[in-house]
């Protein structure tokens, strides 16, 4: 990958630069649970799924994680990203990135579609965004989500998964154990 690291090439500058990038575009959002929790949280667990589960160690694969939902949730543009961050960071981010101006049965069919043509590191992006986000989706839930809305969310995330499958061993099975608590 090409990424724009610092002068040092220090990785842990590239994903501290990312986190703080992060941090300051979703400064002001809020995730769906009852309890309104910082948005930043997500790609934060995201990075440390990949980190600590996976055992993904590139750096870039790290940034793109915590860097994964801003084209789709904030004004940043993949330019921006491109000049922060490298081309290839930027396009990781734009491989998980949701089309906002489609309808949203759509955009779910186009993400299990595209999953299985997705780059390597796009893959280890969105398999630590499902497991992600299947584990807040057990243990708190977007306010208002009844349980039939839940239950289509986790098999909606199991067919974008399965078309991730063959791609990291221990975070498929990781994705397969939170699956498990489907409700």
């Amino acid at each position: 990958m090409d990424s724009k690291l610092s002068a040092t090439n220090d990785p842990t500058d590239l994903i501290l630069r990312a986190v703080a990038f992060a941090a300051h575009k979703h400064r002001d959002q809020r995730r769906k649970d009852k309890g309104a929790s910082p948005y930043i949280n997500h790609p934060i667990q995201l990075a440390k799924v990949l980190w600590e589960d996976g055992e993904v160690r590139d750096p870039e694969v790290i940034a793109a994680a915590l860097l994964h939902d801003t084209l789709e949730d904030t004004e940043t543009t993949w330019m921006e990203l491109r000049g922060e961050f490298g081309e290839d960071i930027a396009d990781v981010v734009l491989e998980v990135t949701d089309t906002q101006w489609i309808k949203k049965e759509l955009r779910k069919r186009l993400q299990v579609a595209r999953a299985r043509h997705s780059s390597e590191q796009a893959k280890l992006v969105k398999l630590a965004d499902k497991i992600c986000n299947l584990r807040d989706m057990s243990a708190h839930p977007p306010a208002g989500w009844g349980l039939e809305r839940k239950q289509q969310y986790f098999d909606w995330a199991r067919e974008v998964v399965d078309r991730l499958r063959g791609t990291h061993a221990e975070l498929e099975r990781k994705f397969d154990e939170v699956y498990a608590l489907k409700p």
